[in-house]
């Protein structure tokens, strides 16, 4: 973990994304299930979380000790693999990052106020209303 004036910082990740249909659940959960086992298992990852809203809306809120760790897992195995279909099952996705002091996970609470706040909406060829209009609907 990288340090600031001597404290330990880790590297959090939070992720939203809603399903366009329902019909693409099954795959979604073939690929988020290999993905979240892929997560507690990769090197650098210290805390790993999901989330359902309703039917068709997922997070998922990491820490990491460092952004490298992080972007070894996205860039490689299940994670890697799901990430081209996402762009085509999802109407809505957005990512935000930060910095804490803490390993520990930050609140639900937290991880949407920070998305909203600053987080970056993914570009995807079936946008949502919402999306299209460069809103973070959390």
């Amino acid at each position: 973990m990288k340090t600031l004036g001597g404290e330990m910082m880790s590297f959090v990740s939070v992720t939203r994304l809603r399903l366009r249909s329902p019909l693409y659940l099954p795959a979604f959960f073939t690929h988020a299930v290999s993905s979240f086992r892929q997560a507690k298992q990769a090197t650098g990852n210290l805390q790993t979380t999901i989330r359902r809203q309703g039917i068709r809306v997922f997070w998922t809120l990491t820490v990491w000790h460092d952004e490298a760790s992080m972007r070894a897992y996205m860039t490689s195995g299940s994670h890697r693999q799901a990430m081209p279909k996402l762009a085509q099952w999802c109407d809505e996705a957005s990512v935000t990052h930060w910095q804490q002091e803490s390993a520990e996970l930050p609140s639900w609470q937290e991880a949407e106020q920070h998305l909203r706040q600053f987080g970056r909406l993914t570009k995807l060829p079936h946008p949502s209303p919402a999306q299209a209009a460069g809103i973070i609907d959390v």
